[in-house]
């Protein structure tokens, strides 16, 4: 299997109330984990495009599912479609989705790597399901250990109401806006250099910006954003075609969950001892190198790299210094391959 992937049409597996999509692409090596990359918010298999063909080259199996809530894969089958389904997206069920994956594919071991939502998820799956994690990658997402309080409550403590993780409890309020307009809302995440020019800007909306008031930003025009479009239009197409199918209500339901998930992880240990890796974005304003600080506390194995002058968006920003990270960490850890052997 090469690593050419065509991304309008994936392959189905029906897992336990899920009909998932997943992209392949590469050789299965009897001694090496397969691969399986974790997309965020708002973000779709897609956004793993330019990283698949390196990590093929260098002889890895990968896999590349579009998660629950997004894309072909869509909601969950038993989702009723009001607030009673929003438990349906919480951690337990994410990452039972990634090793029911496993089981689908007869894959015994992941290296599981994740970005923003994505690595948020892969930082708990050794809490979940140990046995079938090789490795872990977070792109530009900490391992993030239990707070000593509900998260919703400290985050409205410190950003207020109008911060969108807060803004996104709301059941019905951010979707309905989301879905009013697609393209203009994935415009307004899917820009580079957007936080940062803001400071440089126009200061009567700096608040909104630095605060992360999505909601608030979204409703203005977007003449007046900061920063610049990230994608080209052939790409930002994918995007909006894959949150037309499905709106954005299975993806903030993610966001619903964090008091849920906060209650239940409770008797988790805050350790991980699997080989991971951690590359942090520097002009992440979501998810600042800063928050990694620290980790090698709670993740005894650990590698850390920083990569210069790029956003959240890394895969699309700075994939040729992403891929080439995440090789040469893979090669050490998980042995190099001749190419007449991958």
């Amino acid at each position: 299997m090469n690593a050419q992937i065509n991304w309008n049409e994936p392959n189905y597996l029906d897992l336990p109330n899920l009909r998932m999509a997943v992209f392949e692409a590469g050789t299965r090596v009897a001694d090496r984990p397969s691969l399986v990359l974790c997309h965020g918010f708002p973000e779709l298999a897609y956004s793993w495009r330019h990283i698949v063909g390196p990590l093929v080259e260098a002889g890895f199996h990968v896999v590349v599912p579009e998660q629950r809530g997004f894309g072909f894969t869509g909601n969950a089958l038993n989702d009723p479609g009001d607030a009673s389904g929003v438990e349906l997206y919480d951690m337990t069920h994410l990452c039972g989705d990634l090793v029911h994956l496993l089981d689908a594919l007869d894959i015994e071991q992941a290296i599981f790597v994740g970005h923003d939502w994505g690595g948020l998820i892969t930082w708990q799956l050794p809490f979940f399901h140990a046995e079938r994690v090789a490795g872990l990658v977070g792109v530009n997402t900490p391992f993030i250990p239990r707070l000593s309080m509900d998260p919703i409550a400290a985050l409205r403590a410190v950003k207020g109401d109008d911060f969108y993780i807060c803004a996104f409890q709301d059941y019905g309020v951010a979707e309905a806006q989301l879905d009013a307009d697609i393209g203009h809302s994935l415009r307004g995440f899917y820009r580079k250099g957007g936080f940062i020019d803001a400071k440089r800007g126009d200061a009567s909306n700096l608040r909104e910006w630095e605060n992360f008031e999505l909601l608030k930003i979204l409703q203005r025009d977007e003449s007046a954003w900061p920063g610049a479009l990230l994608l080209s239009d052939e790409e930002f197409a994918i995007y909006e075609a894959g949150f037309a199918r499905t709106g954005f209500r299975g993806a903030i339901n993610w966001y619903r969950n964090f008091t849920r998930n906060w209650e239940k992880s409770v008797d988790f240990e805050q350790k991980i001892s699997v080989p991971s890796l951690m590359i942090c974005a520097e002009n992440d304003a979501a998810l600042p190198p800063a928050m990694a600080d620290g980790m090698d506390k709670y993740v005894a194995d650990l590698e850390t790299y920083l990569i210069e002058d790029c956003g959240h968006w890394t895969q699309s920003e700075k994939p040729e210094v992403l891929s080439g990270l995440m090789v040469d960490w893979l090669e050490r850890r998980f042995g190099e391959i001749t190419k007449d052997k991958a």
